[in-house]
């Protein structure tokens, strides 16, 4: 029996996970916090000592930061129990008290007919898809790599191309045997009482595939290759399939990435910026938490889908007025929804700057500051309000405070609302008391682009000009810690996982995605990583050692492969050097990365011990902070065991002598 995916949420909806996974594992009370939702235990899927299982009731999910597993409650019941699907729907619908749904023949019929159009979708990506890579989809592919994407970004967010000729992909269609009726319920061509002959939608546009939440291909956005066309993108018409206000772009994959981040780092959110290339670009720089409404301001059901997956989600803005302006259509269309715990920030990119423009040349950083500088959602309606007038006169300072009130009384939630009101007030005094004469008699910090007042929440707005503006990376580099003094070298882990990778990139072809999910600390090296990845993605058949270097070296990281080679060869970890033989250089990456994941799955549980004894401790439960305070030496004991003992170079295998040998007299 096939399910509506409407019934699983709600089943989803009614039983906590903890309440599914809790009749298999066995909490640990000094990590859990029943009052958040939040649970640990050991891993019921591998063997371990510690707990490192996490189980979130607010996300509905388990992962496990030792063996990676996770899932949902059916996941967890077919993994573990051995169920099937439909066993496991059975099973919770049980837990909620809901009865499973009767067939229904007519919503069976559509559910087939939907499922077809799924289908023939499909077919016209993998047909958009050859088009890229055929003669015909040069010039596409000559743009996006002009744009900077690497062939594996295009391959894993399956761009394409349609071709000029009006009937390329009709013709495609009907020669695999899809009806005209399908091709047309999908959207694929236009067609009417008033088109004698039907013909392709999209024409000579690169193609970008905009997935459901079940990840399918639903519709596509097509951005023009022709300076003339009428619009630079358009999207697929509403059909059965897709329904453009309650859809965003990469929502799938981005609600992964921020479920995986969510237990780990602080602020984990869900990010929403402009367009499909910001969302693209930002992925293959390593922010794979970020969707785009698609060419339209976004919709309620859109902000839904962003409440789904964080409390509070960042919407990203270009900082020019069309940004401003649409920042505060978003303002104004989230008040009526806030609840407790619930909002949104804003995130206001430097004027002229779009996030594309931040992370091509210095890759996350940028971008990582300004998410950082987010502002509130109460910030954004005073700024607007209070930032942009004069206010000489008690009716204009009346005026103002009649439309702030007016703005806030449109928050449905009572206790929001309340709040929102007394901010506003305090505000309010801030700015208008005391008041202070310049010496021409007027007010000061009244006028026009005047000094914004100081306390709370009134601090002037983020600047958008060209103080944010990034600088080269041989600038940036040779101001940086790690050049300058070697005060701030990576840990000597971090520094085989990438020099080992440089010297034997070989390791790319065999363990990419893996070798790309490196997640360094050490920010030099991951401003390091964010290079070398798209240089070995476009190195094609020239990928070797010397084209890495080369590089590397021409965007100005020739100080750090020098500083790492240096560092590698004082510890005398020779697998990570570029005499080392493969088979050897394989097994020190696999051992250093082995290691790097259990340091920082260590340093993970020291935060969240160290959270749990300061929670204890303003309880005032005695008892309880004994225990936590052993468990905390335990795996503080742990961490240095790992870092600072021998076991960190004795762990990268034994090399041969002669290997030893000619490491030791090129050294």
């Amino acid at each position: 029996m096939r399910f509506s995916n409407s019934f699983l949420d709600e089943i989803r909806d009614r039983v906590p996970i903890s309440a599914v996974v809790g009749r298999r594992v066995t909490w640990d009370r000094r990590k859990t916090n029943v009052s958040r939702g939040d649970y640990w235990a050991c891993c019921p899927f591998h063997g371990e000592k510690s707990p490192s299982f996490h189980c979130e009731d607010r996300k509905g999910r388990y992962h496990c930061f030792g063996c990676g597993v996770s899932g949902d409650h059916f996941r967890f019941l077919t993994d573990l129990e051995g169920l099937n699907f439909p066993e496991a729907v059975q099973q919770v619908a049980d837990m909620a008290g809901i009865a499973l749904p009767q067939p229904d023949p007519q919503a069976e019929k559509r559910e087939k007919e939907r499922t077809s159009l799924l289908d023939v979708m499909e077919m016209a990506t993998r047909f958009f898809q050859d088009q890229l890579q055929g003669a015909g989809g040069a010039k596409a592919r000559a743009y996006l790599r002009d744009r900077g994407l690497t062939s594996r970004t295009i391959e894993t967010f399956r761009l394409g191309y349609a071709p000029e000729s009006r009937n390329a992909l009709k013709e495609f269609l009907a020669g695999k045997g899809v009806p005209k009726e399908q091709i047309e319920a999908c959207g694929l061509v236009r067609h009417g009482d008033d088109i004698p002959v039907s013909y392709d939608y999209f024409r000579d546009r690169i193609m970008f595939p905009i997935l459901s939440s079940r990840e399918k291909v639903i519709a596509f956005g097509g951005r023009a290759m022709a300076p003339d066309a009428p619009a630079k993108y358009m999207n697929s018409p509403e059909t059965e399939l897709f329904h453009k206000g309650q859809v965003l772009y990469n929502f799938a994959r981005a609600r992964r990435a921020a479920q995986a981040t969510g237990g780990k780092t602080e602020g984990a959110t869900i990010i929403a910026v402009e367009g499909y290339m910001d969302v693209i670009a930002l992925h293959q720089a390593g922010v794979e938490n970020a969707v785009a409404p698609l060419g339209t301001a976004l919709t309620e059901n859109q902000l839904d889908l962003l409440w789904k997956i964080s409390p509070l989600p960042v919407l990203c803005f270009d900082g020019d007025g069309a940004g401003l302006r649409a920042a505060s259509r978003a303002a104004d269309l989230a008040l009526p929804f806030l609840k407790p715990g619930r909002s949104v920030r804003f995130a206001l990119l430097p004027d002229g700057k779009d996030p594309d423009d931040l992370v091509k040349h210095e890759g996350r950083a940028p971008f990582d500051k300004v998410l950082s500088e987010a502002k509130p959602l109460v910030d954004m309606i005073w700024r607007r309000e209070a930032a942009s007038a004069n206010f000489e006169t008690p009716e204009q300072r009346a005026e103002l405070e009649a439309r702030l009130k007016q703005i806030v009384s449109v928050i449905a939630d009572e206790n929001v609302r309340r709040h929102y009101q007394q901010e506003i007030r305090d505000r309010l005094n801030s700015f208008f008391s005391p008041v202070q004469r310049g010496g021409n008699g007027r007010r000061e910090g009244f006028q026009r682009g005047g000094a914004r007042p100081g306390g709370r929440g009134g601090a002037a707005p983020q600047g958008t000009g060209g103080g944010s503006r990034g600088v080269g990376v041989s600038d940036r580099l040779a101001r940086s810690g790690l050049v300058r003094g070697h005060r701030d070298l990576p840990a000597l882990r971090e520094s085989v996982l990438a020099l080992t990778i440089v010297n034997h990139p070989q390791l790319l072809l065999e363990e990419y995605d893996e070798i790309a999910a490196i997640d360094f600390e050490n920010r030099d090296l991951q401003r390091f990583w964010s290079a070398m990845l798209p240089a070995a993605a476009t190195a094609g058949a020239n990928l070797s050692r010397e084209y890495l270097t080369q590089r590397l070296s021409a965007e100005g990281f020739d100080a750090i492969l020098k500083l790492l080679d240096q560092q590698i060869r004082n510890a005398r970890l020779w697998t990570a050097t570029q005499q080392a033989a493969p088979e050897d250089a394989r097994e020190g990456y696999r051992q250093a990365l082995s290691l790097h994941k259990r340091t920082k799955a260590l340093r993970f549980q020291k935060i969240e011990l160290e959270r749990e004894i300061a929670e204890t401790t303003e309880a005032g439960d005695a008892g309880e902070i004994e225990p936590l305070l052993r468990a905390l030496s335990e795996v503080q004991l742990e961490i240095i065991r790992m870092e600072n003992q021998e076991a960190i170079i004795d762990g990268f295998g034994v090399l041969s002598g002669r290997v030893k040998g000619a490491a030791v007299s090129h050294g």
